[in-house]
């Protein structure tokens, strides 16, 4: 290890305890501050984000709006107290089960967190995106592997939030930044990590997430990776709305050039369906858009061309591809369709994700089981969207939607999945190969989970407990108590 990475590594270190023990409501304010100084200094980073990754400036203010929103909620959270889930079970001698201790249990930082940064999102999933506001929400130090597709818009972004972290009194090395892809891989095996974060390719995430688990002590890595997000499109759906079906599917292929996790990369619709022109015309009418960089470019061109070749696979909107001299790519839409059986029997060539304008539709002829098709084609997802007619819920439909629930982290009904909304309740994750861990989210404020764990302390004296399990309760959280006396311990009233 460098002098410099050692370095890295011991400020990381040296602030988890002073960080963990910060009152939350000064955390709150920490990170309410980094949204206040990245709003301030919007122009001048949208500008730079524009230069290094050809996304429109409209949706780069959005994402930056999205971002703050995100680090404020994550500060309503830490402020309210209520993710540390304190539990108080009261000493007990007459517990149904014998004389019952003092237990008070809660949830404590992990520690430094390693954060690689993902290059779609240069907000939103990047240097001040969900998993190093969530991990410094949790009270973990953040130690940032910048993406290479926006160097200089990292750069800046960074000194932005240590900046603003520091004028809010929280300790020194509590978010700092590697930029080199060796430095990365070097800081996620040092013994003072305690955890990874990462949002980008399955065979990347497959490489970090191997070396988390081969350290000789294993430490938790949550990697967003690939997602097909499939979508089922009913008759009835179309008979009431296929105007609407149309236009939302263009629109949610063709945003920011396809180049998001929640892409409808599959399009399960009745043969028959008549949609060819309609979806022509509506990606006929999308500008060109840049992608992000050479090497997406690169991968969505070869990508495109496997689709195309593929047996069975026939264009309904061909879309555009012009490379410039630098290896820079700007696209527009590539609609196809494919029967179900041909899909099958090119799988290997056709049912892989397209990072950029690629969507299949698949034609599925009348009476087939979708419920059990499921489970031979597709594997996790972060998505799976149903498209129903109104008031349409037999028991097909009913078995189709259980079923997507086994193979997605969300599941939509009538809308599109592109557009995640930053919100308490909501769930951006999914089983393998969406994420390495189906058990939690990257976005919403149950995403500050991944960077705690349950402590119990058991007949410890009040003199000896953290603030949150004491009686005095000197933070104000709130904490769920269970009295002496308040049960038996056998649902008696059940």
């Amino acid at each position: 290890m460098t002098p410099e990475l050692e370095t890295i590594a011991a400020n990381a270190a040296a602030a988890a305890q002073p960080f963990a023990d910060t009152n939350p409501r000064d955390r709150a304010r920490a990170l309410v501050a980094v949204a206040d100084a990245l709003e301030a200094n919007a122009d001048a980073l949208v500008e730079v984000g524009m230069a290094e990754t050809g996304l429109a400036e409209a949706r780069l203010r959005g994402e930056l709006r999205r971002t703050a929103v995100q680090l404020r909620l994550f500060a309503e959270t830490v402020a309210s107290g209520a993710y540390l889930d304190v539990r108080i079970d009261a000493a007990d001698p007459g517990f149904a089960l014998g004389p019952r201790p003092d237990v008070r249990r809660y949830l404590v930082p992990l520690g430094p967190v390693v954060n690689f940064a993902a290059s779609n999102f240069p907000f939103a999933f990047s240097v001040a995106g969900g998993d190093t506001a969530s991990a410094l929400a949790a009270g973990c130090p953040v130690i940032l592997k910048g993406h290479p597709g926006h160097p200089e818009l990292t750069r800046r972004t960074a000194a932005i939030v240590a900046d603003a972290l520091a004028a809010a009194g929280m300790p020194d090395g509590v978010f700092q930044v590697v930029t080199d892809q060796e430095e990365g891989v070097e800081i996620l095996k040092d013994p003072r990590v305690k955890a990874g974060a990462f949002t980008g390719s399955i065979p990347a995430g497959q490489f970090l997430a191997g070396i988390a688990a081969a350290r000789p002590v294993p430490i938790p890595f949550f990697g967003e990776l690939g997602s097909l997000n499939p979508v089922f499109v009913t008759q009835a759906a179309l008979d009431e709305r296929a105007d609407e079906i149309v236009s939302g599917f263009v629109t949610s292929v063709s945003g920011s050039a396809g180049q998001l996790c929640t892409k409808p990369g599959f399009v399960f619709v009745p043969a028959g369906h008549g949609l060819e022109q309609g979806i022509s015309d509506a990606a006929a009418s999308v500008a060109p858009h840049r992608l992000l960089n050479p090497r997406i470019a690169a991968g969505y061109v070869e990508r495109r061309e496997a689709v195309l070749a593929a047996a069975g696979v026939r264009p309904v909107a061909e879309g555009r591809v012009e490379l410039g001299g630098a290896g820079q790519g700007w696209v527009t839409p590539t609609i196809v369709a494919v029967s179900l059986d041909d899909l099958a029997a090119g799988r290997d060539e056709i049912l892989e994700e397209s990072f950029g304008p690629l969507s299949v539709l698949v034609e599925v002829e009348p009476g087939t089981d979708l419920a059990a098709l499921v489970p031979t084609l597709l594997d996790g997802n972060l998505t799976a969207t149903v498209h129903a007619a109104t008031g349409e819920g037999g028991a097909e439909l009913r078995a189709l939607v259980r079923v997507l629930t086994e193979h997605a982290g969300r599941v939509l009904f009538g809308g599109w999945p592109t557009g995640v909304a930053v919100t308490p309740a909501m769930q951006h994750g999914g089983p393998w190969p969406a994420t390495t861990n189906d058990s939690s989210t990257s976005v919403g404020t149950a995403a500050i989970t991944r960077f705690l764990r349950p402590v119990a302390y058991q007949g410890a004296p009040e003199a000896l407990l953290p603030g949150p399990l004491q009686t005095a309760n000197p933070w104000g959280v709130p904490q769920t108590v269970s009295a002496a006396g308040e049960s038996t311990g056998w649902g008696d009233d059940i």
